[in-house]
């Protein structure tokens, strides 16, 4: 039972990081069919300003130690939600509707991303000290110990989650971004500004980056390639789930962590991770829309 309890937390804190991790590419590619190869990058933004917090907020006011996580939550959001607008506003918006070019020069700004990083921060990973109240766990038994940092993550991945839900559905910005996504030419014609639309969700997104990359330093070590350990299990992640679904981002999440933490049990953590490609290859050969398909009308 208590390799069942561990397992089971494993699973679903691998979850929530790719949950975390895949929460900005439902906006820039599912939503808006961006294929935004820098996405890994803005994850590594995200950490690399938590770093930067950290050493202040320990430098200005040791006595607020504690705290400098939340700072670096909101500060981190900030940082790559601007990059991400000034990448719209001056490439992205060039290349709508032109897949195959905008992977191409995404890609190429994440290596001038890391580049930078490295140029900055050196090429050598670093450390983040997790606040102390975050050190230790719960722990249910001999043995069995749930970290406390996986269940802030946990936390926070729900959090955003919720946020998400209610700005999608609930809020006038997430009613004109559904608007634009789903018929550009009439939302334009009642008045949205399209171009707007465009450069706020895609910053939302890049900002959703920012968020996981903070959560990422509390796992372990940061390093300029960082986002590429993330990028491609975000993508099956929102591919699995359905592009653009919410729900089926959060299932598909679910059921990646899942798979991984149970094929990795019997075999190594490279071949559990190729099994779970090839699982979601077959998956979608045979539901090719995801778990939750895209309601449209037949007639």
């Amino acid at each position: 039972m208590d390799v069942v309890i561990v397992q089971g937390f494993n699973a679903l804190s691998l979850s929530s990081i790719l949950l975390l991790v895949a929460l900005g590419l439902v906006f820039s590619f599912g939503l808006m069919n961006v294929i935004n190869m820098a996405h890994g990058e803005f994850i590594m933004i995200g950490a690399y300003t938590t770093a930067v917090v950290q050493r202040i907020v320990f430098a200005v006011a040791p006595d607020l130690g504690g705290l400098y996580v939340f700072a670096a939550l909101a500060i981190s959001f900030c940082v790559t939600a601007l990059f991400g607008f000034a990448l719209e506003r001056t490439l992205i918006r060039h290349l709508y509707g032109r897949p195959l070019d905008t992977l191409l020069a995404t890609w190429g700004v994440g290596l001038v991303l890391q580049q930078l990083a490295r140029s900055i921060f050196g090429a050598a990973n670093i450390d983040v000290v997790a606040p102390a109240w975050l050190n230790g766990g719960v722990e249910l038994s001999a043995g069995v110990l749930l970290a406390y940092k996986r269940i802030f993550i946990l936390a926070l991945a729900a959090v955003c989650l919720v946020g998400i839900y209610l700005y999608v559905t609930r809020s006038a910005a997430g009613r004109r971004m559904r608007a634009a996504m789903q018929n550009r030419e009439m939302a334009a014609c009642l008045g949205v500004s399209t171009a707007r639309v465009d450069a706020i969700t895609f910053a939302l997104g890049s900002g959703l980056a920012g968020v996981a990359g903070c959560a990422v330093t509390l796992l372990g070590s940061i390093g300029p390639a960082l986002g590429t350990y993330y990028i491609v299990d975000a993508f099956m992640v929102v591919v699995l789930g359905g592009v653009g679904q919410i729900a089926g981002t959060l299932i598909a999440a679910l059921v990646i962590g899942g798979f991984n933490t149970m094929f990795e049990l019997g075999t190594t953590a490279s071949i559990g991770k190729v099994l779970v490609f090839v699982s979601i290859i077959a998956f979608l050969q045979w539901k090719p829309t995801g778990l939750v398909a895209l309601r449209t009308r037949t007639s």
